[in-house]
């Protein structure tokens, strides 16, 4: 038993920034043509809560210097960023489909 709480611990102490839960989320990437023809690209299938959502979308913004938002779970951000997203949300530890 005391095996098993070592191993416990080890995982807890590994996933204390939530690294293995973001690992297992399999996002989707997608441009939508919204007013005027303006491309928004939305990314989906996140399991966050809500602050940790506002947070990577933060963070996208200010690395894709574009606005965006928190819409129903996903994250909108201005502009068609399909060539830069994957990359930066899997150094954040996403997996992502294209």
């Amino acid at each position: 038993m005391a095996d098993e709480d070592d191993l416990e611990d080890l995982l807890e102490e590994l996933d204390s920034q939530g690294d293995l839960e973001t690992a297992e989320q399999v996002l989707s990437l997608r441009i939508e043509k919204r007013r005027y023809d303006k491309p928004v690209t939305i990314i989906e299938g996140f399991d966050l809560s809500k602050s940790e959502l506002e947070s990577t979308a933060s963070g996208l913004k200010s690395a894709l210097g574009t606005g965006g938002t928190v819409t129903d779970g996903r994250i909108e951000l201005q502009g068609d960023h399909r060539g830069r997203v994957p990359d930066l949300l899997r150094d954040r530890g996403f997996e992502i489909r294209e």
